[in-house]
């Protein structure tokens, strides 16, 4: 069985994901860790629960989601799994950082890209991999449609879609993408979110004011 760990982290509020199931491993997805406790409590909580981390993954490389990119690869020594787009999103992390005036180590380049129609697995967890930008043109979800599980990154919020004022953005490319990969997923799919509470493709299809 998989189980999802959430953490906030950071000025923006971001949700960093651990994942793990009966194996023991687990992937950290997002990991917003801004400074030394927040770090210390990613290591305390895989330590207390004997956990081996064997991947990284970024939904996407907006600088929310990468501050602690370069710990976690250095820590764990893993490898960094996330999209095969050419954008730079990871060179505009940088300006990000300087922008708002946050301390950022440089993350690390992506080792293993990924693209629509890969699967991403660990222990005894697959997870399918689907595309979808509009949010940010290097954006990836994760599926897990046995336990009907959606790491969604800045995709979809309960109530919300994901900003498409930044760099990459494209507002209809997202509406569109969230109407023809994400509503078509059963409706007690659980969508983890970047940012905010958990909620339910159902719902969102329902009532989410964007549709």
């Amino acid at each position: 069985m998989m189980n999802v760990k959430k953490f906030t982290f950071n000025p923006f509020q971001e949700n960093t994901y651990i994942i793990y199931d009966e194996s023991n491993e687990c992937m950290i997805i997002d990991p917003g860790c801004f400074d030394r406790n927040e770090e210390q409590t990613v290591v305390d909580f895989v330590d207390r629960n004997e956990l081996r981390v064997v991947k990284l993954f970024n939904t996407h490389a907006h600088i929310d989601h990468i501050l602690g990119n370069a710990f976690v690869k250095e820590k764990f020594n893993v490898d960094l799994y996330g999209c095969s787009s050419s954008f730079p999103m990871l060179e505009l992390a940088k300006r990000s950082a300087m922008v708002y005036q946050i301390p950022y180590k440089t993350s690390p380049p992506i080792d293993v890209p990924l693209k629509e129609g890969d699967q991403l697995s660990f222990g005894n967890t697959l997870f399918e991999v689907l595309f979808v930008p509009g949010h940010a043109p290097d954006h990836l979800v994760l599926i897990h449609p046995k336990e009907k599980i959606m790491i969604g990154g800045d995709v979809l919020f309960k109530g919300s879609i994901g900003r498409t004022d930044l760099p990459g953005g494209e507002h209809d490319l997202l509406i569109r993408n969230i109407e023809s990969k994400i509503f078509t997923l059963p409706d007690e799919t659980i969508v983890y979110s970047g940012h905010g509470p958990e909620t339910t493709v159902g719902k969102e299809r329902d009532a989410n004011p964007f549709f």
